[in-house]
């Protein structure tokens, strides 16, 4: 078998105690075969049952025993057939024994692929462990599991165990389950298996991991911690987003009956002249150009080679500094993990010692990071110490991108001490909002966490790939309503809720709820500006317009102020959190627009929408931390009315008591309450 291929056995409990989560399974077993199907499409897949009625297996019929054990489907290419075939599960009658089923996989994987140590070959239990393994015909339990573990291991074998420990019935023996989980635990140790114990079919899903990826390395060379010290080492990443798979175009023009056909879609480009659409350009004489402002600037190969950044590949130790001074939310991209070079003892001992040291002394490490020659950037990022509890796998380190000050972003909300005191929430409502908040904890405390995040699946991914298989056999079926197991990862949990009944009650009673009337507002307002008021409409002067007309402008994200409702385009474009840089296009629109109103006013028809403008800007300066943006406009106002002799505007000003933000207002304003005040007072005309 080739070393990129896989051939996996499914050894799958389908006993009287697992009935009631058999549909969990079948779920996540066809996804992984429905994976395979999509990114590995030449791995080989069998299926193994006890706790069956039956027996039907090759061990049974050469040596005898290995009752109720059946293969459901011998080791082959993945098809739809095992999909089918997971999809359908029997229900068992009798007690299955795990340890028989782990020697059938066994037997057939060495049946399959010989001695031969390449490729991958794994093993996967479902089991919730509950009944009793029969004695040997010679030595104990332990000892039969340790001679199996071997042959495991000299084969080139792994296996995982997942145990499925929900809600225990009243008839589980707790020495059995003991037992049985002692002795798994030694397949755990001997052999390169993983142990895993969930609760419920949500972290079933994530449990069984549907996709191996090969673990390829980043950077091999030396880790430098002085130029006298270097330690050998590997970086792997450790995690990834896992994407959507790529679609590929398909072509339908080849006849069916042709069965050479690839029905590969060619794509081919021509650059064509602005000047003479008809002459297409060659490559030797296009040239890649960057916007700078309203000119395109261009660029050749050998110009930005020249101010290309070229670092050289290596990593080098910045300095150790406190862990706290490195904050989680600072982290950016995936992590890596770094690991001594394998059959390097010095190395291993070196890496180990400054892990360990790290950890005692609370510290982490900066490094300066550049994985390959010739790489157009530079990392800085932080080690973390990873110490491992076992024996076999030595100690490593995790590395974290780090941001530069460009890549920070600085979001500022307004904090509830800058409002007045009768907006301020009293003791009441922070008792009702710190316990809706514990209300709703993921993690209580004495109890284990509602989502694991290394069991809870993706469910867009989960949905997608079902959804696949579904029209892989019916090209027209329809979307399916989303599953229960995948509702409790993305919908709140209704037995939660009606727990605490109570205490939601309490929240609303504690706080005066209401209905934003902004988009209402706005809306009402288009719909007078265009279709004219009720009274209008019946001399027939406008025409009526189609209702989703008018809904759909709710719909539409502001991105300028215009003239119909200047006010609510703000208010719109201030409500906006996609982009940080909203509020200060929004500010700087409303300034643009409160000038243009000042200075096409004609004996002062525009100066009621300019102040509303004006009003509507303090208010949004105040709410953002943003005094001094409108304290040095109201500032400019006022000097542009004085020099164009618009004194009126001025007047108005003060009559709708306009005027600068204080510090009382907004903490972080200059301006003191005598100096906003004083700011109102009319300045008496010169005499000459």
């Amino acid at each position: 078998m080739a070393r990129n291929k896989e051939a996996l056995v499914l050894l799958l409990d389908v006993g009287p105690s697992m009935h009631s989560v058999i549909p969990e399974i079948e779920k996540v077993s066809s996804m992984l075969v429905e994976k395979k199907l999509i990114f590995t499409k030449y791995d080989e897949v069998g299926v193994v049952l006890f706790g069956t009625e039956d027996t039907d297996n090759e061990l049974t019929a050469e040596v005898g025993g290995y009752q109720h054990v059946v293969v459901l489907k011998n080791i082959k290419v993945v098809d739809g057939d095992i999909v089918e075939a997971v999809q359908q599960l029997p229900r068992g009658t009798t007690h299955g024994d795990f340890l028989d089923a782990i020697i059938v996989g066994v037997d057939m994987l060495i049946k399959k692929f010989g001695e031969t140590n390449k490729g991958k070959k794994r093993m996967c239990l479902v089991t919730n462990a509950q009944c009793p393994i029969k004695e040997p015909f010679e030595g104990s339990k332990e000892e039969q599991v340790t001679t199996i573990a071997k042959q495991m291991t000299v084969h080139g074998m792994k296996m995982e165990s997942i145990i499925l420990r929900g809600k225990l019935s009243q008839d589980a023996n707790k020495k059995i389950m003991d037992e049985n989980d002692r002795l798994l635990s030694i397949f755990s140790t001997e052999t390169s298996a993983r142990l895993t114990y969930v609760e419920n079919p949500v972290s079933l899903l994530g449990a069984l991991r549907t996709r191996n990826i090969t673990p390829s390395t980043i950077f091999k060379g030396d880790l430098e911690l002085s130029p006298k010290l270097r330690i050998k080492v590997l970086v792997y990443k450790k995690t990834t987003e896992e994407k959507f798979p790529t679609l590929k175009k398909y072509s339908d023009k080849a006849a069916s009956t042709d069965k050479s056909a690839t029905h590969e879609v060619k794509v081919d480009y021509e650059y064509k002249s602005s000047q003479d659409p008809d002459r297409v350009v060659p490559p030797d004489q296009r040239i890649k150009g960057y916007r700078y402002g309203p000119q395109i600037i261009p660029i050749s190969h050998a110009e930005w080679d020249a101010v290309k950044f070229k670092p050289e590949k290596g990593l080098k130790l910045l300095g150790f500094t406190d862990s706290s001074n490195v904050l989680r939310h600072q982290y950016m991209k995936d992590v890596n993990v770094f690991v001594a070079e394998s059959g390097n003892t010095k190395a291993t001992l070196a890496l180990s010692s400054l892990a360990r040291a790290m950890k005692e002394m609370n510290k982490v490490a900066i490094l300066r990071c550049v994985w390959r020659q010739g790489q157009a950037n530079v990392i800085i990022g932080v080690l973390t110490p990873n110490l491992s509890d076992k024996e076999n796998i030595p100690d490593s380190l995790y590395f974290n991108v780090l941001p530069f000050a460009e890549d920070v972003r600085e979001f500022q909300f307004p904090s509830f001490s800058n409002f007045p005191a009768p907006k301020q929430p009293n003791e009441q409502q922070l008792e009702a909002a710190a316990n809706l908040v514990k209300m709703l904890d993921l993690a209580p405390q004495g109890k284990e966490e509602v989502l694991l995040p290394d069991f809870t699946p993706n469910p867009i991914l989960e949905r997608f790939y079902r959804y696949l298989e579904l029209k892989s056999k019916h090209a027209d079926a329809a979307v399916p309503p989303l599953d229960d197991t995948l509702k409790k990862i993305t919908e709140p949990d209704d037995d939660l809720l009606q727990q605490n009944k109570s205490v939601i009650e309490k929240f609303c009673r504690s706080f005066e709820l209401k209905e934003n009337p902004r988009h209402k507002k706005s809306r009402h307002l288009w719909r007078e500006e265009i279709l004219g008021s009720g009274k209008d409409q019946g001399k027939g002067e406008i025409a009526a317009q189609p209702s989703n007309l008018i809904e759909d402008k709710s719909n539409v994200e502001v991105e300028n102020i215009g003239d119909l409702t200047p006010v609510q385009d703000f208010e719109a474009m201030f409500a906006r959190r996609d982009n940080p840089d909203w509020v200060v296009k929004a500010i700087n629109a409303m300034k643009n627009k409160i000038y243009d109103l000042i200075e096409d006013s004609h004996d002062g028809d525009n100066y009621s929408k300019a102040l509303e403008c004006l009003t509507a800007l303090r208010k949004g300066c105040v709410n953002e931390q943003e005094p001094k943006q409108f304290n040095d406009f109201l500032r400019d106002i006022r000097g542009f009315c004085q020099e164009k002799n618009l004194h009126s505007f001025c007047d108005s000003l003060s009559s709708k008591g306009l005027t600068l933000i204080p510090k009382s207002e907004a903490a972080d304003s200059e301006v003191t309450e005598e100096e906003a005040r004083s700011f109102l007072v009319k300045s008496e005309p010169k005499v000459e």
